[in-house]
């Protein structure tokens, strides 16, 4: 197989997502019921950090105006919502995989990222995440690739002027960004090419300054001390420890027998984990205590994190370094690039039943809260409702109940979930947290 097949599956499994997720109101996942339901009622972006705006303004902006033009259909709304959070990522991704797809092993370098950074972490769209680490690997995909000086600095420029409020994580990204970028213009003669390039290091670099700052500005806030807390928590993601297990399995047999990653041999470690990743969503039926589970997703980006850095810094050796090191020799014979994009290839293929399992169990749950609140009217306590049991507790989280009952209501009075701060009485809302909009005038179509 060479790497032609390889590229355009990925790319259309990326595209099939994307469509597969708006359809299905995936941005109404945990947080983004809030999102949504804060956009509309205020009428303007919503801003969870200001460190983050950058991507907040450019999700939110298609919703805002479809909102501000008269549009009331939750539906429609949430539809386009969803579809903005997937094809922003899904179009970097293809950036990336378009500029490398003529070089096998920097192909599989970005495959590689699409099935244990993307997938495995994007059942959570509404984060920040999803798009800053698209940002990075596609803006390494053009440093590495290198053709028109003025037009690669442009795009690698509007990328780091978004990733300067992006996520926290361009603490270290930051810096490797500005860094490749800063590295590609050797030999660039074009004058506005070298200063596009330059001023995208500046943004990038500018980008870690923001996520320093903010970082330490919420330090001991306590959500940021849970995120601190979860970092290691990542083995509860099924879906990116299996396909990192194969990625560790072919990266330590590679580094001892470089020559080995000529062979099919490459194959069978992915091909293993491939169908580990197959029959995942249903490891419960022998082992209750082991199931995908979408909050993990959410759990998982710290490491994702990690992940894109190593996979981006080793792909810049591979291009930078000389051949001298037998490794490297190896991974710049074709064939050898071949056999890794294959490799994982197969890893996004079986990364994509349990993609496939979540959104048809995601369906089902809104199309059941939908109908808890679409039949019923007043206050309805969560305590009332089987929240906590299977396969609804796999998509539950209390303080956005509200939002997301007043979302999905087709007329006015109709129930709203609430969730009891405390065990003494039930409460509309925790007035730190959650909220119950008005969205007067909007409706579920």
């Amino acid at each position: 197989m060479g790497t032609a097949v390889p590229y355009r599956i990925t790319v259309l499994l990326l595209w099939a997502q994307a469509v597969a997720g708006a359809l299905t109101c995936r941005s109404l996942f945990w947080d983004g019921a809030s999102f949504l339901a804060n956009m509309l009622e205020s009428g303007g972006f919503h801003d969870f950090y200001p460190s983050r705006a950058h991507v907040a303004w450019l999700t939110e902006t298609p919703t805002l105006l479809l909102a501000r033009a008269g549009v009331r259909d939750v539906h429609l709304l949430a539809i386009v919502f969803s579809a903005t959070l997937f094809a922003i990522p899904a179009a970097l991704y293809h950036l990336a995989l378009a500029r490398l797809r003529r070089n096998g092993t920097l192909l599989a370098a970005m495959i590689a990222a699409v099935g244990t950074v993307y997938l495995p972490t994007s059942f959570f769209n509404i984060g920040e995440h999803n798009i800053t680490y698209a940002l990075v690997a596609a803006t390494f995909a053009i440093a590495l690739t290198r053709r028109d000086g003025a037009r690669d600095g442009a795009l690698m420029l509007a990328f780091g002027l978004v990733a300067i409020a992006s996520y926290e994580v361009m603490i270290y990204l930051g810096p490797i960004a500005a860094a490749v970028v800063l590295w590609s213009q050797r030999g660039q003669r074009d004058p506005a090419g070298r200063m596009l390039s330059f001023m995208a290091a500046l943004a990038f670099a500018g980008a870690s300054l923001v996520s320093i700052n903010s970082a330490h500005q919420y330090w001991n806030h306590p959500h940021f001390v849970l995120v601190r807390e979860a970092t290691l928590d990542f083995w509860q993601n099924m879906q990116f420890v299996i396909p990192l297990a194969a990625l560790a399995m072919i990266g330590m047999v590679g580094l001892v027998y470089p020559t080995w990653l000529r062979s099919r041999g490459t194959l069978l470690p992915a091909a293993l984990m491939a169908v580990l990743l197959v029959v995942s969503p249903w490891v419960r039926e022998v082992r209750p205590e082991t199931f995908l589970f979408p909050p993990s997703h959410y759990v998982a980006r710290t490491a994702a994190g990690g992940l894109l850095a190593l996979l981006m810094l080793l792909s810049w050796a591979h291009v930078a370094l000389p051949k001298r090191l037998r490794l490297l020799a190896v991974l710049h014979e074709p064939v050898a690039g071949r056999r890794l994009a294959t490799a994982m290839l197969l890893l996004v293929l079986g990364g994509a039943i349990p993609e496939i399992w979540l959104t048809r169990q995601w369906v089902g749950y809104l199309a059941w809260f939908r109908g808890v609140v679409t039949s019923q009217t007043g206050i309805v306590s969560a305590r009332d409702l089987p929240l906590d049991r299977w396969p609804y507790r796999l998509f539950a989280q209390d303080w956005t109940y509200p939002a997301l009952s007043v979302l999905l209501r087709n007329a006015p009075g109709q129930a709203v979930v609430v969730a009891p701060n405390d065990y003494l009485d039930d409460r509309p809302f925790d007035p730190l947290c959650g909220t119950v909009p008005r969205l007067d005038g909007y409706a579920w179509r």
